[in-house]
């Protein structure tokens, strides 16, 4: 994938926007549980960073994915992961389906404050028993004169205590598991919608994360997105753009680990020379910019698959499980030449550490990567009806 000058420009933007707006107050937004995501995204939109690969009729840019994982990237430079997942969630989670599917209707009406940042959007789709399992979900909808009324609860839903609307995966009929899905635009002060209190994570302290029920919410058919039933192939959809969107993210966050790995053991004396200068602790590091290098490879080579209009599921579930278990393994042997400063809690490597955890569990764990990988292969085992 080759990037031009304009590539390099939204890399600009995006980083200086990171290091006046974001990364001096990363600290106070990860001891306080939240970042404001109102504030945040209303600049973001201003200038054009929440619609880059978005239809350019609704606000957007109008660009190429290509351009949008530029941006995942950079972000991945962000001082505390639930800001950057907050922030995924708005561009590449809970809007690629409104934006592809969506009538014109709708996306005047809610793909463009999305863009312009003046709504705050959230995911809802993962329940307590199903979250690699989409189709296991229980939440239905169901018609009632003009209206849906919905019923159930959502699970782990990222940036959900700030959100003005919810991209909500329900059943709308009683069909096989694949065939009675649909994704429906539902306001959030709507009533019957009501929020746990903040959900205490490990990591990713940074964003909201709350569990929302649903107690006959009422609301417009018109707010289904594209064709009822088709709910669980559009899921799929934006489960491509989401793991292609943590791939990308982890690239720098890796390498900033890393590189701040460089600095400390360089400094650091034991024994009568650097941590750095042994030769186990420089290969390491060497070995693991290397491992960065060839996930950057496969990514961009997905995106650019994924631009071409083909099919980039394997691709792209290659570069999500490995970005999962390669975050782990860049966080942990940092954290090891870090010796006990490592593991100070506010140390940037364990933030890194304990955020980048849940990249082998949301978006569809390791173990469904791997289904889905030997899938393509035709190596997984048919299930016995």
């Amino acid at each position: 994938m080759i990037l031009t000058e304009e590539h390099e420009a939204i890399r600009l933007t995006t980083a200086k926007f990171i290091d006046s707006e974001i990364n001096p107050y990363a600290d106070k937004w990860e001891a306080d549980g939240i970042f404001p995501a109102h504030e945040l995204f209303k600049k973001m939109g201003d200038l054009g960073l929440l619609g880059i690969c978005k239809p350019i009729e609704y606000g957007g840019m109008g660009l190429d994915y290509s351009y949008q994982i530029v941006f995942s990237e950079e972000l991945g430079r962000i001082a505390t992961g639930g800001v950057s997942m907050g922030i995924g969630v708005q561009t590449d989670m809970a809007t690629p389906a409104l934006a592809r599917f969506g009538s014109d209707e709708l996306r005047k009406e809610f793909l463009v404050p999305a863009i312009t940042g003046e709504a705050v959007f959230s995911i809802a789709v993962s329940e307590p028993h199903a979250g690699s399992d989409v189709a296991a979900i229980k939440t239905t909808a169901k018609k009632d004169g003009d209206d849906y009324v919905i019923n159930g609860s959502k699970m782990w839903i990222t940036n959900s205590t700030q959100a003005d609307y919810l991209c909500l995966l329900a059943n709308t009929s009683d069909d096989k598991p694949h065939l009675n899905k649909s994704l429906i635009v539902v306001p959030t002060n709507t009533p019957g919608i009501s929020f746990s209190e903040k959900l205490d994570k490990l990591g990713m302290r940074s964003s909201d994360t709350a569990q929302v029920f649903f107690d006959n919410v009422r609301v417009p058919q018109r707010n289904l997105i594209g064709e009822e039933g088709h709910g669980f192939i559009y899921q799929m959809l934006q489960f491509q753009e989401e793991r292609l969107f943590a791939a990308a993210g982890s690239l720098k966050a890796m390498e900033d680990c890393i590189n701040k790995t460089i600095d400390y053991t360089r400094e650091r004396k034991i024994f009568g020379q650097s941590v750095l200068d042994n030769q186990v602790v420089h290969f390491r590091l060497a070995e693991l910019q290397t491992e960065v290098e060839a996930l950057r490879a496969l990514t961009f080579d997905a995106v650019e698959g994924y631009i071409k209009g083909t099919d980039v599921t394997r691709k792209a579930s290659m570069a999500k499980l490995k970005a999962g278990r390669l975050l782990r393994e860049v966080t942990d042997s940092c954290m090891q030449y870090w010796g006990g400063m490592g593991y100070m809690w506010d140390n940037p490597i364990a933030r890194a550490y304990r955020d980048t955890r849940i990249t082998s569990i949301g978006g569809g764990a390791d173990e469904v990567m791997l289904s889905i990988i030997c899938k393509t292969m035709g190596t997984l085992p048919s299930r016995k009806k």
